[in-house]
This record gives structure tokens, C-alpha cells and sequence, in this order.
């Protein structure tokens, strides 16, 4: 998980990096650009002005008017004292001729942009303003950052979507490893308990101590084949979970220390939900058998339901320590535990039960330090 999160930083500040040098390196050559245009504007104004001379020899008249015709990119229209448009060059002629306020909205443009270049006149013609805008070049210039910037957002997210899905990729085989391994350990010692078991059947008449163990062995089994089951897709089959929740609390309740008081709430009607049973009970087993370790043998578990037409919800509240706030986001991360001998893998698993197999959620409803905590499950109909 580090090492991923690590490959997210290092990926987000490269993008930063390119993107900021890219900027920097664009906005330099645009300022260039933009000065270079200035300058061939006041050659095309000092074109206009000899042009309109009518003093000016047949050779200056040829030179002025090669700077005025080699203008062929910024785009530039000329005023009067007055504000009147005299001349225009480089701007959409078919525009001009649609909209009337075409060139009354690109001299306002213009203006914003930078400040006119003066033309003196001769023979009482007074001052002329030049206005003039960017070139194409200069334009396609300023936006490159902002599309590359996007270009490289977008790459960001294919790869970090390609590295979360390599993380989870990793993680579910991890899970299925670990669960496949442990019910194949656990299958070799029950075998042999289950043998030992039939022989003290033969000669013990302590019946009912022998039918407890053979109920927990049952139970061990259960367990071997619920880790059998994670890794494969569950059948999900339609059940009443009234009755699965009550024999759960029953089977807790047995095996809990005396001070401690497993309840469930009455429901009259069937609640019915589509569950794969054995995974369902070893979530609730784990949550009850978590609550038992946070109450230190005296306290109240209670279980109850919530019927819906959208979903079930099923609240397991104890009287326990509760968790501090500080560590509510982190009790589900595969590994993050609070007890000297736990592997932390008991609430990440029941969170990848409820929600990769049953599509619901697992998430901690309400805890209080001194108080309790209150889990919550939702099955989706």
C-alpha cells in the first residue's frame, strides 16, 4: 500500500513539474514572440506613414509598401483622432461583411491588448492609432500549456486507474493465497480431531461434552470451508436472515463469558435477502467475537434489524471500549489491528465479503471511547 501510494506522489509531481516547466518555457517564448510582433508592427506603421506621404519618391513608396504586403499574420486596424476606422488588414473579410459590429468588438479587443502605436500624419491629417492583436501563432502559443496540461492529466489518470487496478490485482491475490492455504491446513488436523472424536464416543458417556465438541468441530469445519469459498464467486441464495442472525446470537451467547448479554430484536415477518449464509454468519461472528475482546468479559452485544424495500440493515452494538476517532478510517486496512496477537485481517475481510460478494457495505455506524461501537451491514435487495 505504501509503495503504491508512493508511485501516486512521485507520479503527481512529475506532472506538476512538466506542466510548471512547460508553462514557464512557453511563457518565456510568447513574451519574445509577442515583442517580436511589436516591433514588425511599427514597420508596417512606419510603412503606412511614408505611404501617406505623398512626398515620398517612388523608391521609399516601393520599400514602405514591401512591409505593409509581408504582414500577412497580425491582424491590425487603424483609427483616426476620433476613434473612426480608417483601415483594417488580416481579419476575417467574411465576418466583416455578416456582422457590421465585427470590427467594433476586435478593436475593443485590440485595445484591451496592448497599447496603440501613434502614426503622425502630415498636411493637417492629424495622429492615427494603430491597434493591433496577436498572430494565430502567437495565440496557439499561450494555449499549448493549458492542452498539454490536459494531455498529461488525462495520462495521469489512465495510469494511476492502470495501478489501482494492478493494486487490487495483487491484493485479491493475496486474499485468495492466503484463504485457499489456510483451509487446506486446517483440513488435515480436523480430519484427525474428527477420527479421536468418534472414538470417545465409543467409550465416554459424558454425552453432552461430546456433542459440544462435536458441534465446534462442526464449527471448524464451517470456518475451512468458508475459507474455501473466498476467492470463488458464492452462490447467493434467498433466505429468512431472522432465523441465521438468531442462531448466531445463540451459538455466541454459549461461548461467551458469563457477564456478557447477546441480544437480538423481535421480528414478526420474514425478512428475506439474497446471502451466501456461511460467508454472512462469519462476518456477524467476527464483528460479535471483536465486540467480545473490546468489553474484557462483562457487557451487552445486541443485534438489530431494519427491514427496507431497498435494503436490510443490520446494526451489531457493543458496550465495549469503542474506537478512537483516529483510527475509525484505518480499522478495515488489511494488517491495522489493536491486539497484541491479532493479524488484522478479520474486518478487511468482512468488508470484502459485504461488498464484493453481497454488494452491500460494511462501515462503523456510531463509537464513543467508553461508550461502544456500533457496525453496520447493508444488504442490498
Amino acid at each position: 500500500m505504501r509503495q503504491y501510494l508512493n508511485w501516486k506522489t512521485y507520479l503527481i509531481f512529475a506532472a506538476f513539474c512538466i506542466v510548471g516547466a512547460s508553462l514557464y518555457y512557453t511563457s518565456q517564448l510568447a513574451a519574445k514572440l509577442a515583442d517580436e510582433e511589436r516591433k514588425k508592427m511599427e514597420q508596417v506603421v512606419e510603412g503606412i506613414k511614408i505611404m501617406a506621404d505623398s512626398e515620398s519618391s517612388g523608391l521609399d513608396l516601393t520599400f514602405a509598401s514591401t512591409f505593409v504586403s509581408q504582414n500577412t499574420t497580425i491582424p491590425f486596424i487603424s483609427v483616426d483622432e476620433e476613434g473612426n476606422i480608417n483601415q483594417y488588414n488580416n481579419l476575417d473579410t467574411n465576418k466583416i461583411k455578416r456582422d457590421p459590429a465585427y470590427l467594433e468588438r476586435k478593436l475593443a479587443e485590440f485595445k484591451a491588448m496592448a497599447a496603440p502605436i501613434p502614426v503622425e500624419l502630415g498636411y493637417g491629417l492629424g495622429t492615427h492609432y494603430v491597434y493591433y492583436g496577436e498572430s494565430y501563432l502567437l495565440t496557439q502559443l499561450r494555449y499549448f500549456p493549458y492542452v498539454q496540461l490536459a494531455i498529461i492529466f488525462l495520462f495521469l489518470i489512465v495510469v494511476l486507474i492502470a495501478l489501482s487496478s494492478a493494486h487490487r490485482s495483487i491484493q485479491n491475490q493475496v486474499w485468495v493465497g492466503l484463504s485457499k492455504e489456510t483451509a487446506h491446513q486446517l483440513g488435515t488436523p480436523l480430519s484427525s480431531i474428527e477420527g479421536w472424536l468418534e472414538i470417545l464416543k465409543e467409550d465416554n458417556n459424558n454425552t453432552d461434552a461430546l456433542n459440544e465438541m462435536q458441534k465446534d468441530l462442526d464449527r471448524l469445519k464451517l470456518v475451512a470451508d468458508r475459507f474455501g469459498k473466498v476467492g470463488s464467486a458464492p452462490v447467493l441464495e434467498e433466505e429468512d436472515i431472522r432465523h441465521r442472525l438468531r442462531n448466531m446470537v445463540d451459538y455466541m451467547q454459549k461461548r461467551a463469558p458469563a457477564k456478557v448479554s447477546i441480544s437480538i430484536n423481535e421480528m414478526d415477518k420474514e425478512i428475506p435477502v439474497n446471502i451466501s449464509g456461511p460467508l454472512l454468519d462469519w462476518v456477524v461472528e467476527n464483528l460479535m467475537r471483536n465486540a467480545l475482546d473490546a468489553m474484557e468479559g462483562k457487557g451487552n452485544i445486541h443485534v438489530s434489524v431494519e427491514d427496507t424495500p431497498q435494503q436490510v440493515r443490520i446494526d451489531i452494538s457493543d458496550t465495549g471500549k469503542g474506537i478512537p476517532r483516529h483510527q475509525v478510517k484505518k480499522i478495515f486496512n488489511p494488517g491495522f489491528t489493536t491486539k497484541k496477537r491479532g493479524w488484522g485481517l478479520g474486518l478487511s475481510l468482512s468488508k470484502r465479503i459485504i461488498e464484493k460478494y453481497h454488494h452491500g457495505s460494511l462501515v462503523v455506524k456510531s463509537t464513543e471511547v467508553g461508550k461502544g461501537t456500533t457496525f453496520r451491514i447493508i444488504l442490498r435487495r
